[in-house]
């Protein structure tokens, strides 16, 4: 006995003849025309459509519009709730505009971000986010550079996340200035004998936060020298190793600033499981105020930075909203984004 035949999917011409219409009227009616429709006639089309189980050929339009409904966001990494918090806030001003996100993850590989703009490109999407530092010096930067001009040639929008990239919408982030004025008001704790926990020296967002903290410092008297610099990866693991390799080195510290909160975090392990008294013995401090930092013990001092904000304004500067009215703690017109030190239990003041 031979199968029955599969029915085919419903076209376009089918829910125009259900409901009555003209061709361009099931169009124009589904798929998001600039020309109104009889709100009547509206109703009846997507009944129709419905009815017969018709979907909008999402690929179509994009080939006759130029793009999709889609925003592409690219991060170095989704399980660092750095991102995934940024990530939460561009989705939700996409809600806002009907748009629906994607998520790519580079692992801070220039060559990888490269090869995924390019393959995004022939997706149409709307938008294209780019969430994260940017390395120093790359051979890629050029390539990126001409890949996501040609994407706005034929009528996308690319905007960066953290350091400026002119001629492209960028939300920037002042790190020298979050660190150093941590620096200043862990100095005015009274801590002296000071160590980071940097990142990759390749990468700007490390850079950037080193030089404003040794700065801050040196406002003090404070010297950072070379020995006292660990440098290690943007992750707990690198905190953690960072930390140990400190402690072996037989320096006296009594604080550790890590790059960023997950470093941080890696460093309280290592203290902790090395029998030191996080916070009492040796203070640390971190950059971000991830929601994690509160609900470790103790809780960490930090930088805070509005990330879902970030997100936000970053969706809104790319599809042209930033001046909607719909503000945000972090504003959504162009400019820097404001830094926040926020001191916990990590970082006591210091005994005379």
């Amino acid at each position: 006995m031979s199968a029955p035949a599969s029915k085919s999917p419903a076209t376009l011409h089918d829910v125009a003849r259900e409901a009555g219409v003209s061709l361009a009227t099931a169009s124009r009616s589904l798929n998001g025309s600039a020309r109104k429709v009889n709100e009547a006639y509206r109703e009846r089309v997507v009944e129709a459509a419905q009815r017969l189980g018709y979907t909008t050929n999402l690929f179509a339009q994009a080939v006759a519009k130029g793009s999709t409904t889609t925003v592409a966001l690219l991060v170095a990494d989704i399980a660092d709730p750095y991102f995934s918090s940024i990530a939460a806030g561009v989705i939700d001003a996409a809600s806002e505009e009907n748009l629906v996100v994607t998520i790519a993850v580079t692992g801070r590989n220039a060559q990888r971000e490269l090869e995924t703009v390019r393959a995004l490109r022939g997706q149409r999407p709307r938008v294209m986010i780019l969430a994260g530092s940017r390395p120093t010096a790359s051979a890629f930067q050029e390539e990126l550079r001409a890949e996501l001009t040609a994407f706005e040639d034929t009528g996308g929008k690319a905007a960066f996340i953290s350091q400026d990239a002119p001629p492209f919408a960028t939300v920037l982030l002042d790190n020298r200035r979050g660190a150093h004025d941590l620096a200043v008001s862990l100095a005015e704790l009274g801590y002296r004998d000071v160590a980071v926990i940097a990142g990759p020296s390749e990468i700007r967002t490390a850079e950037e936060r080193l030089d404003g903290f040794t700065a801050g410092l040196a406002e003090h008297g404070i010297l950072l020298t070379p020995e006292r610099i660990i440098q290690a990866d943007f992750t707990r693991d690198g905190g953690y190793r960072g930390a140990q390799e400190l402690l072996a080195s037989g320096l006296a510290v009594d604080l550790i600033f890590a790059v960023n909160d997950v470093m941080a975090v890696g460093v309280v392990s290592a203290l902790r499981n090395a029998g030191v008294v996080p916070g009492e013995e040796i203070g640390v401090a971190g950059y971000d105020d991830i929601p994690t930092v509160q609900d470790i013990t103790p809780a960490l001092t930090t930088v805070r930075i509005p990330l879902e904000d970030v997100g936000r304004r970053a969706l809104r500067l790319a599809t042209g909203s930033a001046s909607s009215g719909a503000g945000t703690e972090a504003g959504d017109g162009p400019g820097t984004i404001p830094m926040k030190t926020i001191l916990r239990e990590s970082t006591p003041r210091r005994q005379a």
